[in-house]
Protein backbone atom coordinates (compact mmCIF):
# COMPACT_ATOMS: atom_id res chain seq x y z
CA UNK A 1 0.00 0.00 0.00
CA UNK A 2 3.03 2.30 0.20
CA UNK A 3 3.00 3.15 -3.51
CA UNK A 4 -0.76 3.70 -3.40
CA UNK A 5 -0.41 6.14 -0.49
CA UNK A 6 2.45 7.98 -2.19
CA UNK A 7 0.40 8.42 -5.35
CA UNK A 8 -2.61 9.56 -3.33
CA UNK A 9 -0.68 12.18 -1.39
CA UNK A 10 1.37 13.39 -4.35
CA UNK A 11 -1.78 13.96 -6.41
CA UNK A 12 -3.23 16.03 -3.57
CA UNK A 13 -0.13 18.17 -3.25
CA UNK A 14 0.74 18.81 -6.89
CA UNK A 15 -1.17 21.18 -9.12
CA UNK A 16 -3.90 19.99 -11.43
CA UNK A 17 -2.54 18.44 -14.64
CA UNK A 18 0.86 17.63 -13.10
CA UNK A 19 2.00 14.50 -11.32
CA UNK A 20 5.58 13.40 -10.74
CA UNK A 21 5.78 9.76 -9.67
CA UNK A 22 9.25 9.17 -11.10
CA UNK A 23 10.58 8.35 -7.64
CA UNK A 24 8.45 5.20 -7.49
CA UNK A 25 9.84 2.05 -9.17
CA UNK A 26 8.17 1.52 -12.53
CA UNK A 27 6.80 -1.87 -11.52
CA UNK A 28 4.90 -0.23 -8.63
CA UNK A 29 3.62 2.86 -10.41
CA UNK A 30 0.30 1.26 -11.29
CA UNK A 31 -0.56 1.21 -7.58
CA UNK A 32 0.59 4.83 -7.30
CA UNK A 33 -1.64 5.93 -10.15
CA UNK A 34 -4.52 4.06 -8.56
CA UNK A 35 -4.00 6.11 -5.40
CA UNK A 36 -3.61 9.31 -7.41
CA UNK A 37 -6.89 8.61 -9.19
CA UNK A 38 -8.63 8.19 -5.86
CA UNK A 39 -7.45 11.55 -4.54
CA UNK A 40 -8.18 13.41 -7.80
CA UNK A 41 -11.66 11.87 -7.93
CA UNK A 42 -12.27 12.84 -4.30
CA UNK A 43 -11.33 16.42 -5.12
CA UNK A 44 -13.69 16.38 -8.09
CA UNK A 45 -16.52 15.13 -5.91
CA UNK A 46 -15.86 17.73 -3.22
CA UNK A 47 -15.54 20.59 -5.71
CA UNK A 48 -18.39 19.41 -7.95
CA UNK A 49 -15.99 19.76 -10.90
CA UNK A 50 -17.60 16.94 -12.90
CA UNK A 51 -14.47 14.80 -13.18
CA UNK A 52 -12.15 17.51 -14.53
CA UNK A 53 -9.15 16.62 -12.35
CA UNK A 54 -9.56 12.90 -12.88
CA UNK A 55 -9.94 13.34 -16.62
CA UNK A 56 -6.76 15.40 -16.70
CA UNK A 57 -4.92 12.61 -14.92
CA UNK A 58 -6.30 9.94 -17.24
CA UNK A 59 -5.41 11.78 -20.44
CA UNK A 60 -2.20 13.32 -19.10
CA UNK A 61 0.42 11.80 -16.77
CA UNK A 62 -1.68 8.66 -16.15
CA UNK A 63 -2.29 7.84 -19.81
CA UNK A 64 -0.32 4.60 -19.51
CA UNK A 65 -2.45 3.39 -16.61
CA UNK A 66 -6.10 3.69 -17.77
CA UNK A 67 -7.29 0.56 -15.97
CA UNK A 68 -5.83 1.66 -12.64
CA UNK A 69 -7.27 5.17 -13.07
CA UNK A 70 -10.79 3.74 -13.37
CA UNK A 71 -10.24 1.44 -10.40
CA UNK A 72 -8.90 4.30 -8.27
CA UNK A 73 -11.93 6.41 -9.11
CA UNK A 74 -14.10 3.61 -7.75
CA UNK A 75 -12.29 3.91 -4.40
CA UNK A 76 -13.29 7.58 -4.20
CA UNK A 77 -16.97 6.90 -4.85
CA UNK A 78 -16.95 4.08 -2.32
CA UNK A 79 -15.40 6.42 0.25
CA UNK A 80 -18.39 8.71 -0.12
CA UNK A 81 -20.76 5.72 -0.34
CA UNK A 82 -21.87 6.82 -3.78
CA UNK A 83 -22.33 4.57 -6.82
CA UNK A 84 -19.59 5.23 -9.38
CA UNK A 85 -20.27 7.36 -12.40
CA UNK A 86 -18.10 7.47 -15.52
CA UNK A 87 -14.53 7.86 -14.33
CA UNK A 88 -13.96 11.32 -15.80
CA UNK A 89 -15.88 13.44 -18.27
CA UNK A 90 -14.12 12.09 -21.35
CA UNK A 91 -13.76 8.49 -20.19
CA UNK A 92 -15.75 6.24 -22.50
CA UNK A 93 -15.70 2.63 -23.47
CA UNK A 94 -16.02 -0.53 -21.48
CA UNK A 95 -13.00 -0.12 -19.17
CA UNK A 96 -14.92 2.59 -17.30
CA UNK A 97 -16.89 -0.18 -15.58
CA UNK A 98 -13.71 -1.04 -13.68
CA UNK A 99 -14.74 1.76 -11.34
CA UNK A 100 -17.20 -0.74 -9.87
CA UNK A 101 -14.29 -3.16 -9.42
CA UNK A 102 -12.46 -0.51 -7.41
CA UNK A 103 -15.67 0.22 -5.50
CA UNK A 104 -16.00 -3.43 -4.51
CA UNK A 105 -12.31 -3.69 -3.58
CA UNK A 106 -12.56 -0.68 -1.27
CA UNK A 107 -15.60 -2.02 0.58
CA UNK A 108 -14.11 -5.48 0.99
CA UNK A 109 -10.74 -4.13 2.12
CA UNK A 110 -12.14 -1.76 4.72
CA UNK A 111 -15.28 -3.69 5.73
CA UNK A 112 -14.30 -7.37 5.42
CA UNK A 113 -16.80 -8.57 8.00
CA UNK A 114 -19.99 -7.63 6.14
CA UNK A 115 -18.44 -8.51 2.77
CA UNK A 116 -16.71 -11.83 3.49
CA UNK A 117 -18.39 -13.23 6.58
CA UNK A 118 -21.93 -11.96 6.07
CA UNK A 119 -21.60 -11.89 2.26
CA UNK A 120 -23.68 -8.74 1.99
CA UNK A 121 -24.09 -6.82 -1.24
CA UNK A 122 -24.59 -3.07 -0.90
CA UNK A 123 -27.91 -1.77 -2.17
CA UNK A 124 -26.23 0.29 -4.91
CA UNK A 125 -24.43 -2.79 -6.25
CA UNK A 126 -27.45 -5.05 -6.52
CA UNK A 127 -28.40 -5.76 -10.09
CA UNK A 128 -26.30 -5.84 -13.29
CA UNK A 129 -23.21 -4.24 -11.72
CA UNK A 130 -22.93 -6.83 -8.96
CA UNK A 131 -20.59 -9.14 -10.94
CA UNK A 132 -18.15 -6.25 -11.55
CA UNK A 133 -18.30 -5.28 -7.89
CA UNK A 134 -17.68 -8.92 -6.94
CA UNK A 135 -14.62 -9.04 -9.18
CA UNK A 136 -13.23 -6.22 -7.02
CA UNK A 137 -14.17 -8.17 -3.89
CA UNK A 138 -12.23 -11.15 -5.23
CA UNK A 139 -9.25 -8.92 -5.98
CA UNK A 140 -9.27 -7.67 -2.39
CA UNK A 141 -9.53 -11.25 -1.15
CA UNK A 142 -6.06 -11.97 -2.55
CA UNK A 143 -4.68 -9.49 -0.02
CA UNK A 144 -7.16 -10.26 2.77
CA UNK A 145 -6.23 -13.96 2.60
CA UNK A 146 -2.50 -13.20 2.37
CA UNK A 147 -2.34 -14.83 -1.09
CA UNK A 148 -3.02 -18.26 0.45
CA UNK A 149 -4.87 -20.54 -2.04
CA UNK A 150 -6.42 -22.70 0.68
CA UNK A 151 -7.80 -19.73 2.56
CA UNK A 152 -9.07 -18.14 -0.65
CA UNK A 153 -10.82 -21.38 -1.59
CA UNK A 154 -12.52 -21.58 1.82
CA UNK A 155 -13.77 -18.00 1.71
CA UNK A 156 -15.11 -18.26 -1.84
CA UNK A 157 -16.69 -21.61 -1.05
CA UNK A 158 -18.84 -19.87 1.56
CA UNK A 159 -20.45 -17.63 -1.06
CA UNK A 160 -23.55 -18.55 -3.05
CA UNK A 161 -22.60 -20.59 -6.11
CA UNK A 162 -23.70 -17.91 -8.58
CA UNK A 163 -21.22 -15.39 -7.14
CA UNK A 164 -18.08 -17.53 -7.01
CA UNK A 165 -17.03 -17.11 -10.65
CA UNK A 166 -16.64 -13.33 -10.36
CA UNK A 167 -14.68 -13.68 -7.13
CA UNK A 168 -12.23 -16.05 -8.83
CA UNK A 169 -11.80 -13.56 -11.68
CA UNK A 170 -10.78 -10.92 -9.15
CA UNK A 171 -8.36 -13.31 -7.48
CA UNK A 172 -6.74 -14.03 -10.85
CA UNK A 173 -6.40 -10.32 -11.57
CA UNK A 174 -4.68 -9.61 -8.26
CA UNK A 175 -2.48 -12.71 -8.38
CA UNK A 176 -1.16 -11.88 -11.84
CA UNK A 177 -0.86 -8.14 -11.35
CA UNK A 178 1.22 -8.47 -8.17
CA UNK A 179 3.10 -11.60 -9.21
CA UNK A 180 4.16 -12.08 -5.61
CA UNK A 181 3.67 -15.84 -5.36
CA UNK A 182 5.89 -18.49 -7.01
CA UNK A 183 4.50 -20.69 -9.74
CA UNK A 184 3.84 -23.76 -7.51
CA UNK A 185 1.52 -21.65 -5.34
CA UNK A 186 -0.21 -20.27 -8.42
CA UNK A 187 -0.60 -23.80 -9.76
CA UNK A 188 -2.36 -24.69 -6.51
CA UNK A 189 -4.55 -21.63 -6.99
CA UNK A 190 -5.56 -22.96 -10.39
CA UNK A 191 -6.50 -26.29 -8.85
CA UNK A 192 -8.54 -24.52 -6.16
CA UNK A 193 -10.47 -22.55 -8.81
CA UNK A 194 -11.73 -25.83 -10.27
CA UNK A 195 -14.66 -25.20 -12.60
CA UNK A 196 -13.86 -21.48 -12.48
CA UNK A 197 -10.40 -21.90 -13.96
CA UNK A 198 -11.39 -19.81 -16.99
CA UNK A 199 -12.47 -16.97 -14.71
CA UNK A 200 -9.09 -17.05 -12.99
CA UNK A 201 -7.42 -16.81 -16.41
CA UNK A 202 -9.69 -13.95 -17.47
CA UNK A 203 -8.66 -11.91 -14.45
CA UNK A 204 -5.01 -12.67 -15.09
CA UNK A 205 -5.37 -11.57 -18.71
CA UNK A 206 -6.80 -8.23 -17.54
CA UNK A 207 -3.75 -7.84 -15.31
CA UNK A 208 -1.46 -8.66 -18.22
CA UNK A 209 -3.11 -5.97 -20.33
CA UNK A 210 -2.71 -3.37 -17.59
CA UNK A 211 1.02 -4.08 -17.37
CA UNK A 212 1.52 -4.18 -21.14
CA UNK A 213 -0.17 -0.80 -21.58
CA UNK A 214 2.09 0.70 -18.91
CA UNK A 215 5.16 -0.47 -20.81
CA UNK A 216 6.48 -2.44 -17.84
CA UNK A 217 5.96 -6.19 -17.41
CA UNK A 218 8.14 -7.36 -14.49
CA UNK A 219 9.56 -10.85 -14.72
CA UNK A 220 7.51 -12.08 -11.79
CA UNK A 221 4.33 -10.87 -13.52
CA UNK A 222 5.33 -12.61 -16.74
CA UNK A 223 5.79 -15.82 -14.75
CA UNK A 224 2.42 -15.42 -13.03
CA UNK A 225 0.62 -14.83 -16.33
CA UNK A 226 2.37 -17.87 -17.82
CA UNK A 227 1.04 -20.03 -15.01
CA UNK A 228 -2.48 -18.61 -14.82
CA UNK A 229 -3.07 -18.01 -18.53
CA UNK A 230 -0.69 -20.54 -20.08
CA UNK A 231 0.81 -17.93 -22.40
CA UNK A 232 2.83 -14.73 -22.43
CA UNK A 233 1.61 -11.42 -21.06
CA UNK A 234 1.62 -9.97 -24.57
CA UNK A 235 -0.56 -12.79 -25.91
CA UNK A 236 -2.99 -12.59 -22.97
CA UNK A 237 -3.23 -8.83 -23.50
CA UNK A 238 -4.18 -9.46 -27.13
CA UNK A 239 -7.04 -11.68 -25.94
CA UNK A 240 -8.42 -8.71 -24.05
CA UNK A 241 -7.98 -6.42 -27.08
CA UNK A 242 -9.78 -8.80 -29.43
CA UNK A 243 -12.58 -9.44 -26.94
CA UNK A 244 -12.96 -5.71 -26.31
CA UNK A 245 -13.33 -4.95 -30.00
CA UNK A 246 -16.03 -7.61 -30.33
CA UNK A 247 -17.88 -6.52 -27.19
CA UNK A 248 -17.92 -2.85 -28.15
CA UNK A 249 -20.16 -3.74 -31.08
CA UNK A 250 -22.85 -4.24 -28.43
CA UNK A 251 -22.40 -0.80 -26.86
CA UNK A 252 -20.67 0.47 -23.74
CA UNK A 253 -23.11 -0.69 -21.06
CA UNK A 254 -22.39 -3.14 -18.29
CA UNK A 255 -23.83 -5.96 -20.38
CA UNK A 256 -21.18 -5.32 -23.03
CA UNK A 257 -18.55 -5.23 -20.30
CA UNK A 258 -19.62 -8.72 -19.29
CA UNK A 259 -19.37 -9.81 -22.92
CA UNK A 260 -15.82 -8.47 -22.93
CA UNK A 261 -14.95 -10.69 -20.00
CA UNK A 262 -16.71 -13.66 -21.60
CA UNK A 263 -14.72 -13.14 -24.80
CA UNK A 264 -11.46 -13.38 -22.88
CA UNK A 265 -12.63 -16.62 -21.27
CA UNK A 266 -13.51 -18.04 -24.68
CA UNK A 267 -10.05 -17.16 -25.97
CA UNK A 268 -8.45 -18.95 -23.04
CA UNK A 269 -10.60 -22.05 -23.48
CA UNK A 270 -9.96 -22.10 -27.22
CA UNK A 271 -6.21 -21.67 -27.06
CA UNK A 272 -5.21 -23.07 -23.66
CA UNK A 273 -8.06 -24.61 -21.73
CA UNK A 274 -8.69 -27.54 -24.02
CA UNK A 275 -4.99 -28.43 -23.93
CA UNK A 276 -4.98 -28.46 -20.14
CA UNK A 277 -8.22 -30.42 -19.81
Amino acid sequence: MGAFATGYNTALEEREGALDLSGIPRELRGFAYEGAAMSRALLDLLALSRGRRLDGLRTGPGAGYPHLIHVGAGWAYARFRLPPRTAGRGAGGLPRWLAWDGWGFHNAYFRPGPVYRERRVERAARGPVRPVRDQGVGRALWFHACADPERIERVIGGFPAHRRADLWAGVGLAAAYTGIQPRPVLARLGEAAGAHRDQLAQGAAFAAKAHVVSGEVPGRVEAAVAELCGTTAAAAARWTDDALAAAEAHGVGVGAYQQWRAGVRRAWRREIGEVRA
